[in-house]
């Protein structure tokens, strides 16, 4: 009943729905453990033959009878015999009739060949099989030690219970509590209050725990806490594998590892290979890059240099005054050799989002230590009034603004006229590199086949003439988003062209799309996908 369920690091097939019940679970135990006192309490009812306790050997017996009771005082290495348990002390009383034993010092009850009960105190009922062992208590076994003050030890269900505050040594296993119960035909312990579990590799802190000393996996319901060198955990329900570290948490966890925060609605970790898998609701966060990322599944692997996050997942990087937010089928960030992230990726349908500027692409790089982002396969990118495309581009930033782009293969670049909302200043080329400052586009080089139309004002905004031009090489110069110089170079061909002498398909360069549709208004619009 208390096995875990298969850890996800071998098979993803368990689904959520058959994890065990914990609270239940509990509940189910507790109730148990108290029905099977009761009936011990009442146990001459349902045996068919009472035995008595009897003496084996003794170095000294006085004898003392009273109106109600035959007494028998032994000394000196005594040793009784009650169905098959052997009870050593070196003095006790025993009463006859009542069929009751009170044992003082030095006391051992061999249960079994495994299972040994020590204390300085005894009161054994021999009817009931209840014993109650007072001062310097040990209750051992082949896989445990229990130590408290007080236990009282019921032989027909073999469970021994204490309120007193208990210890038990499990190997490198310690379990300290005020209250427990230890269920030794089982080997299933449940404490209660003040429960905290260390080894050398995690302290456990908890109200309330299940603990399987053959297995040493605890099981936890309420408030718990896990902290070990560089990892902390939190949960209400789950199991802890001493042995490996291996965890499995639910209800509220969450885990601290090193910078990173991870939560979702269950969590999967293994200690030994820096592992987790987290399902529903994930939260990634990472505190030195300030980068959130959520989803519905994570696949943690620090120890081997990354994690991704699926099933709808979004990021978003946190800046002060404006956060960039994206989208992608698959989002992917990678750890150095310390731990720290350096890179993150977004691959199959990519989409950001910030105020002042917005982008999609098919997948993303961005290289977390230089700030730079590159954008593969048809990438758009709209600041302001502007779109930029071509095969891949590569934006370098700068205080978390944009301070150039590079711009790869068939490059252009769209701007609306600041008048005329159906009129577009275009520039066209093999290659550019665009020029930024605080995200206004004021410089463009164009590096082989440039073209550009430009639409031509006086100040007041009427119309001079529409403007085309082919070049090698361009120097482009933009202010308030208006192209106002154009520097040539090799072969400069340049006609200004009043607008009643061109055509409406000369007023576009050949590919020109505007991508305005496709285009992220809002940080929502990133799940938004169009194949155009």
């Amino acid at each position: 009943m208390l096995n875990p369920p298969i850890q996800p690091f071998k098979s993803h097939s368990m689904q959520i729905s058959e994890m065990p019940k914990f609270k239940k679970f509990f509940l189910i135990f507790k109730l148990f453990v108290i029905l099977l006192s009761l009936l011990s309490n009442h146990y001459d009812l349902f045996s068919q033959k009472k035995t008595t306790i009897n003496l084996i050997k003794a170095e000294k017996m006085i004898g003392r009878q009273t109106p109600d009771e035959e007494l028998n005082i032994f000394t000196g290495a005594v040793l009784f015999e009650h169905d098959s348990v052997l009870l050593y002390c070196d003095s006790a009383v025993l009463r006859n009739k009542a069929n009751t034993l009170d044992a003082y010092n030095n006391i051992r009850i061999k249960i079994n060949d495994t299972l040994n009960l020590y204390g300085n105190l005894l009161f054994y009922d021999g009817n009931t099989r209840l014993a109650t062992v007072i001062d310097d208590v040990k209750l051992v076994d082949n896989d445990a030690t229990l130590f408290t003050d007080k236990l009282w030890f019921n032989r027909n269900s073999g469970i021994g219970y204490y309120n007193t505050n208990g210890r038990i040594i499990n190997n490198e296993n310690e379990l300290v509590s005020r209250e427990g119960y230890f269920h030794t035909n089982t080997k299933i312990l449940y404490f209660k209050k003040n429960v905290v579990l260390t080894n050398p590799d995690y302290r456990l802190e908890s109200d309330t725990l299940v603990y399987n000393t053959s297995t040493e996996i605890a099981y936890i319901s309420g408030p718990t806490t896990i902290r070990g060198k560089d990892e902390f955990m939190y949960a209400e329900e789950g199991w802890y594998e001493t042995k490996n570290g291996k965890t499995m948490l639910k209800t509220n966890p969450y885990v601290i590892d090193g910078e990173r925060y991870i939560a979702g609605d269950t969590i999967f970790y293994e200690k030994d290979i820096d592992a987790g898998d987290v399902f529903g609701n994930v939260f990634l966060k990472d505190t030195i890059q300030k980068l959130n990322v959520q989803g519905d599944y994570c696949k943690y692997r620090r120890g081997e240099g990354y994690a991704f996050v699926t099933q709808k997942p979004w990021a978003t990087f946190v800046e002060k005054n404006d956060s960039l937010w994206l989208h992608a089928d698959t989002l992917r960030l990678y750890f150095d050799s310390i731990g720290q992230a350096d890179k993150f990726t977004a691959y199959n349908h990519c989409k950001f989002f910030k105020k002042d500027i917005q982008g999609k692409c098919d997948s993303l790089t961005y290289n977390l230590n230089d700030s730079t982002i590159i954008m593969y396969e048809r990438p758009v990118v709209w600041t302001q009034d502007t779109q930029i495309t071509s095969e891949l581009i590569k934006i370098f930033t700068s205080h978390n603004s944009i301070d150039s782009m590079y711009i790869f293969n068939s490059a252009f670049i769209i701007s609306m006229d600041e008048t005329d909302p159906n009129s577009f200043n275009q520039v066209k080329g093999k290659n550019m590199k665009a020029y930024f400052t605080e995200n206004e586009l004021y410089k463009i080089n164009v590096l082989g086949n440039s073209e550009t139309i430009y639409f031509v004002r006086e100040e007041d905004g009427s119309l001079i003439g529409i403007n085309r031009a082919f070049s090698a090489n361009m120097e482009i110069f933009v202010a308030d988003r208006q192209i106002t110089d154009i520097f040539y170079f090799d072969k400069p061909d340049a006609t200004l062209f009043p607008e009643e002498e061109i055509q409406p398909n000369e007023l576009r360069l050949r590919d020109f799309r505007w991508h305005d549709a496709e285009r992220p208004k809002t940080s929502e619009d990133i799940f938004l996908w169009d194949n155009k």
